[in-house]
Parts: structure tokens; sequence; C-alpha cells
């Protein structure tokens, strides 16, 4: 291959590797720009991470799904499969929002306007026979990092008694992206759109 075509393909690959990056920050920052917002209530769970910083691990009420919730389990199906979970939020009277119904793969029918859909994945395994049983799917949204050294401290504001929770924004496929941190009415962390 002569220099001229290497120095092209160089570019090339250069160009098309930046334009991925680009689409995948754009995106991020759609659904942070125009996402429906929802709060979740949060729990912390571990505050540091040795390559990234400091972080707060959350967990949510959306974390831990009955499965009396789930309306579309087969007869007969003892538990989950690898697969894709949409869980409906309505707004309740305190602010937070709340799982009302999930579904495998897919809702029935799109959400009110007074809710929304949330989709996570859930793992393979997870007992589906009795009501009572609960599964905990993922959303990609369990994780917000923090500057250095704050992470210890709201941990230990979380573990008290007071009403911290996160700002989600939802893109109207149910993607979650955290847009902020909240000690109840105020900010503490603002993601920023890039």
């Amino acid at each position: 291959m002569s220099g001229k075509r290497l120095i092209i393909a160089a570019l090339v690959t250069a160009l098309v590797q930046i334009g991925l990056l680009g689409w995948i920050i754009a995106g991020r920052a759609a659904i942070l720009r125009n996402g429906k917002e929802v709060l979740l209530k949060v729990e912390p769970v571990d505050p540091r991470d040795l390559l990234r910083g400091d972080y707060i691990s959350l967990g949510y009420d959306i974390s831990r799904i009955p499965v009396k919730l789930i309306a579309n389990i087969p007869p007969g199906k003892f538990t989950s499969n690898d697969s894709e979970i949409v869980v409906r939020l309505k707004k309740a009277v305190d602010g937070y929002w709340q799982p009302s119904a999930a579904w495998f793969e897919q809702a029935p029918a799109p959400a009110a306007s007074d809710e929304a859909d949330i989709v996570g994945h859930v793992a393979d395994g997870w007992d589906l026979r009795s009501p009572e049983m609960t599964i905990t799917p993922e959303y990609g949204i369990e994780r917000f990092y923090l500057p250095e050294g704050k992470g210890m401290a709201i941990q230990n504001d979380m573990l008290r008694v007071r009403p911290f929770g996160v700002k989600l924004a939802l893109s109207a496929n149910g993607k979650a992206q955290i847009k902020a941190l909240m000690d109840g009415d105020k900010t503490l962390f603002e993601e920023p759109l890039y």
C-alpha cells in the first residue's frame, strides 16, 4: 500500500471512530435534554471505584419488581430468561415515581401522559412461580459518579433518614439517564449534557 493510501485509510478510520463516539454522546445528551423526567427514591450501596473515583451505587423501588406486577408471564413458566423488562412508572403523591405494572420484552400499549416506561434487563433464572417473589432488573442507572472526596460524605448522609432521590430523563423507548442527584428538593449534583 502506498503512503498516500495509508494516510487516507488512517484518516477514514479516525473519522469513523470520532463519528461513532459523537453519536453515542449526542444520543445520551438527547435523552438528558428531551427525555421525560421522573424522580426515584434511592438507597446507597458503595462509595468508591479505584479507577474512576468516588461514586454511589444506587438501588431503587424499581430495583425489586414483584412477580405479581409482571402481566405477561406465560402459564407454566417458572424462571425468567435473559431478556428486557418494561416497567411502567406512575407518579405517587409524594412526588416519587413508583412501579405500577411490568412486562417482559414490551408493553402492550404506550404509557399514558401521567405515566412513563423504563426498560431494564433481567438475568436468566429468576423464580417466577410465586407472586410474592421479586426479580431485580438492572437499568444502567445503578451508579452515579461524584467529584473526588464526595462519595463517602453523601453515602453517610443517605444512611440518615433524608429523602434522597435521583432525577432521571427517560427517552421515548424507555432508556434512562441520570440527570441529577437530589437531596429532597435541592439538587446536589447535575449531569452535564456533554
